[in-house]
């Protein structure tokens, strides 16, 4: 094999402190997949309702729709790696707690709640300053590679984990799965520990020298009353120039707006109503579980696909990947048989790996890099709160006006707003930052 291919699509794992993170994380992936699947277990099995069982999983998602906006700035003011660091060290003490908890008996309903709660306050942390983090561990020409990887990882722990969790459940119990985990973000924990990266001081002055501090590159400026100008700016003052930058960018926010109701319009249904259709009439859990899989594998497909791959105008071909997100809804819409709800299953897989690698390369490239997580933690924001909401009122409204109808309504929004999306010449005009070296 060519040594200019290989590296061209998988050049980056060669950089150590890359290849020790992508380790870390793939690993804490794959226990988080097992325990979710042991997590659910071991709260039915303590005696909870399907209704419990909600209030845990919503205990994991409230926490990051009320802090993703000033974790982005945490993140940025005080270092990315110590962020991620911290957080999962919170993570892995709270799922060690809640695997102690099931080996001791049966807990209560709080305690599930409270641990879960913990994991995601953790999450919310960790996801914005890992989007800011790739910058500083991968070189600027294998950022979509890092990304494809990302979603490589993500996409294969999916498949795994419920799998190789299951099977444990079914040999051990849950506790022993639900201590997998805390092992998990202790190995992450290690390959984070292991890393060097710039300073928070470094990271904050990084790329942009004017950026949020008026002395910077103008050596006329004065610092009243000196000391750290950076240290010195207040929090809120730090999200005022993540906001600022994220509104003056079109392409950013217009495809933030969209993923916020497409959460809640056309991903929540897939997600809620499409387990109850699959019992309903597909052919029960086994078929779902299958159908959940070849999603996974048209994940996998189109990430090993953008490998090395760098389009001229890689927001375009990322909104081309959001149409196969709505194309789930189609069949589930129109009562098709389950080999046409897999086929648009593996379409959907694929297009989400397309646009999470292109996008988020795109962030990371047209973005300052001392703003990344504020902006990226922005991005995200919206299609958590907002989306967090289709979980809550799809169930009644499928009760009312039928499934086929908010399958249909979820189908329609999420064709005609990527549609609408593509139109936007921000979007037409972003391209790939070496592109004009790479194509002629």
């Amino acid at each position: 094999m060519d040594r200019g291919w290989l590296r061209r699509r998988a050049g980056v794992l060669a950089v150590r402190d890359f290849r020790r993170f992508y380790a870390g994380y793939a690993t804490s992936l794959l226990g988080s997949s097992m325990s979710t699947v042991a997590i659910a277990w071991a709260v039915l099995g303590s005696g909870a309702s399907a209704t419990g069982l909600g209030y845990v999983f919503a205990a994991a998602v409230v926490p990051q729709v009320l802090l993703l906006a000033i974790a982005g700035a945490v993140a940025d003011r005080f270092g990315r790696r110590r962020v991620m660091l911290t957080a999962d060290a919170l993570r892995c003490a709270a799922q060690a707690s809640l695997a102690a908890a099931v080996f001791a008996g049966r807990p209560a309903l709080w305690v599930f709640v409270l641990l879960a709660w913990l994991v995601g306050t953790g999450e919310a942390f960790f996801t914005p300053a890992m989007d800011a983090l790739t910058v500083e561990v991968a070189p600027r020409d294998q950022l979509g590679n890092a990304n494809a990887l990302y979603g490589l990882a993500t996409s294969a722990t999916r498949i795994a984990g419920p799998v190789l969790g299951g099977l444990l459940i079914a040999l051990t119990g849950p506790g022993v799965v639900v201590a997998a985990d805390p092992a998990a973000y202790a190995v992450s924990v290690l390959a984070l520990s292991l890393i060097r990266v710039p300073a928070a001081r470094a990271v904050a002055g990084a790329g942009n020298p004017g950026a949020g501090n008026p002395g910077a590159g103008n050596p006329g400026a004065v610092n009243p009353g000196g000391g750290d100008p950076v240290m010195r700016r207040t929090l809120w003052r730090d999200m005022a120039e993540g906001w600022a930058e994220f509104r003056s960018r079109t392409w950013l926010w217009a495809t933030t707006v969209q993923f916020a109701f497409f959460n809640l319009i056309t991903w929540a249904p897939w997600m809620l109503l499409g387990p109850v259709m699959g019992r309903a009439y597909l052919g029960g859990a086994a078929v779902w579980g299958a159908i959940m899989g070849v999603q996974g594998a048209g994940a996998i497909a189109a990430g090993l696909l953008s490998l090395g791959r760098r389009p001229r105008r890689p927001i375009v071909v990322a909104t081309i990947g959001t149409f196969c997100y709505a194309l789930p809804d189609v069949p589930m819409a129109l009562h098709a048989s389950a080999v046409w709800v897999a086929a648009a299953a593996f379409c959907c897989g694929a297009g989400s790996a397309v646009f999470s690698t292109f996008y988020s390369t795109t962030l990371q490239q047209q973005v300052p890099p001392e703003l990344l997580a504020r902006v990226s933690a922005l991005s995200i924001f919206p299609a958590y709160g907002i989306g967090v909401i289709g979980y809550a009122i799809d169930g009644p409204l499928a009760a009312a006006f039928g499934s086929a109808a908010i399958f249909g309504v979820g189908a329609v929004y999420g064709l005609l707003s990527s549609a609408a999306v593509l139109t936007l010449r921000s979007v037409r005009q972003v391209t790939w930052a070496d592109s004009q070296q790479d194509d002629p």
